[in-house]
């Protein structure tokens, strides 16, 4: 009879595990939700923009903080967030940079844009003006005709003729079809499109508004804060020593 392996019965005694390892596993965990956290910070939020370009994403010089619009001067949605935006400015103190995006089968809002850099070479002031009136006026401007008798009026209000030819050079027009070039890279597709811009801050250097009636002031209280210069520490003096 050939001989045959017994196994030992004797219970193995578990291997220690070093205790590097959970602290290892610990820091990895916490430098994977940093990274995803940071990652989030500037993600798209849903619904939001892809962008594409961010060059145009920057407040002027000198300005932390600034408001920047694509919008259509013949869109209705951008009509309802105009008076939000002019008060959020009104209200901060900041810029608002006014970028065109033309909608293709709008008939009148490529000329009511070449009319408001007419405007704008008379006066920045006037120019925003006219753009703010075609907003709050749209109702009434059915088509490039009435938007001409409007331009007029407006023109005569604020003491300036009309001439029959705003832009005859096409100077003006070339720089509405640029503007509408920098939103296509920049990777807008929808109008209004509302972003508050920052410079030097601790958070994002950009956030898209989605629902500026809700979320504009809430946004740019944020984006103060985030660009506020640190506050330098006060020199401690040093105490007097007491006399015998």
């Amino acid at each position: 009879m050939g001989l045959r392996f017994v196994p030992s019965l004797r219970a193995r005694a578990p291997r220690a595990q070093s205790p590097r390892r959970p602290y290892r596993i610990a820091g990895l965990a916490l430098l994977l939700a940093a990274a995803i956290g940071a990652q989030a910070q500037f993600a798209t939020p849903p619904g939001g923009t892809p962008i594409t370009d961010s060059s145009a994403l920057k407040p002027p010089p000198g300005a932390p903080v600034a408001i920047v619009e694509f919008s259509d001067l013949q869109c209705p949605a951008c009509a309802q967030v105009n008076p939000v935006l002019k008060a959020a400015v009104a209200k901060y103190k900041i810029p608002w940079v006014r970028h065109d995006y033309l909608i293709p089968y709008h008939n009148w809002s490529p000329n009511a844009a070449i009319n408001a850099r007419w405007f704008d070479l008379k006066s920045k002031a006037i120019g925003s003006e006219y753009r703010d009136q075609v907003f709050a006026n749209q109702s009434t401007i059915y088509n490039p005709m009435l938007l001409r008798q409007f331009t007029t009026r407006f023109a005569l209000s604020n003491g300036l003729v009309l001439p029959p030819d705003v832009d005859p050079q096409g100077k003006l027009n070339a720089e509405v079809q640029a503007d509408t070039a920098l939103a296509k890279r920049t990777g807008i597709r929808h109008t209004p499109t509302v972003f508050v811009v920052t410079a030097n801050s601790k958070g994002p250097p950009f956030i898209e508004v989605l629902r500026p009636e809700e979320q504009l002031n809430q946004v740019i209280d944020q984006a103060i804060v985030d660009t506020a210069p640190a506050k330098s520490a006060k020199p401690v003096k040093a105490a007097k020593s007491a006399r015998p």
